[in-house]
């Protein structure tokens, strides 16, 4: 009884309480997508082709843009295409995949931002041991543990969740399969869940974020020494773009989910999933690409090369 009404799926209601707003809204959803796959796309490609840049820090930029990649194709194709064609159905076994890559993707980003954190601080603060303790092995661990890490801790909540059953309403307000309103239309003891939820959240996501802001506390507090005023600036108005970008993802992804099923708020929610499912992977290439001039001059130049070619 339990399979065959599980097999039924979901029905994601998006934005539907604004039905005269649907294309205007598809319209707006879709140029944000399309710029984050166009922005993170460049950076992978720039980065690639362009062996003065095959250093730690475009590293673990190019996994980072990789990771935006994925996560904004996570929920925003089907967001669209609720929004065009009122396909609004999602079956279970997507919504179980769906959720699972939401987890994923958003722990990747978490791990990664932090890694680049501890990068900037070594680069920074420890200068002349920054390639002997950013080697090329050492970089590449880092990586290989963010994946692994990633796509090992959902699998407790995703087998966990998939055996549930869903007696209660099966609308999900929201544009994608998110595990806090999974869990309050369960009609199951769900607690034991949401204490792995907090442990694990306690365990990962809080170190993590307490690391990133000792690092960019290092950080600012290096740039502060700096002699030149000039340099000074520069360097302080990135961190604290970088620290702002941080701050949008821990904090709204913190504030939505480490707290009890009971007080999820539906008016939050959506707004804040924005934030991190949409607004992040769209500001990160131009926040991490924008300010840094060698990946604009490679930028430029293929942009001549380009037009010189075709003339």
């Amino acid at each position: 009884m339990q399979e065959n009404q599980n097999s039924s799926g979901f029905i994601l209601q998006g934005f539907s309480d604004y039905p005269d707003m649907q294309i205007p809204l598809f319209c707006l959803f879709l140029l944000i997508y399309l710029l984050t796959l166009q922005g993170n796309l460049l950076i992978l490609i720039v980065i690639y082709q362009t062996s003065s840049l095959h250093i730690p820090m475009y590293f673990f930029l190019c996994n980072l843009a990789f990771i935006d990649l994925c996560a904004s194709s996570v929920s925003q194709p089907k967001l669209l295409s609720i929004l065009l064609r009122g396909d609004s159905v999602i079956y279970f076994g997507s919504c179980m995949i769906q959720m699972y890559c939401f987890i994923t993707f958003t722990c990747a980003e978490f791990v990664s931002l932090t890694i680049m954190a501890y990068d900037r601080y070594v680069a920074i603060c420890n200068p002349l041991r920054y390639l002997v303790v950013m080697n090329k092995r050492v970089c590449v661990i880092l990586v290989i543990m963010c994946w692994i890490f990633s796509f090992a801790e959902p699998i407790s909540h995703t087998l966990l969740i998939s055996h549930l059953p869903f007696c209660k309403s099966r609308t999900i307000d929201h544009f994608f399969c998110d595990f806090s309103i999974l869990l309050h239309l369960s009609c199951a003891n769900t607690a034991s869940i949401e204490l792995l939820t907090y442990i694990l959240g306690s365990l990962v996501g809080l170190p993590a974020f307490v690391l990133m802001v000792v690092s960019y506390t290092y950080i600012i507090s290096t740039i502060l020494k700096i002699h030149s005023a000039t340099g000074r600036k520069k360097a302080f108005t990135t961190c604290t773009s970088h620290l702002t970008v941080v701050i949008l993802f821990y904090g709204t992804i913190l504030i939505t989910y480490m707290r009890p099923t009971s007080q999820y708020s539906y008016t939050l929610s959506k707004p804040f999933s924005l934030v991190y499912t949409a607004l992040v992977p769209l500001i990160n290439p131009f926040i991490y690409t924008l300010r840094n001039k060698d990946i604009k001059q490679q930028i430029s130049n293929k942009i001549h090369f380009k037009s010189c070619h075709y003339q």
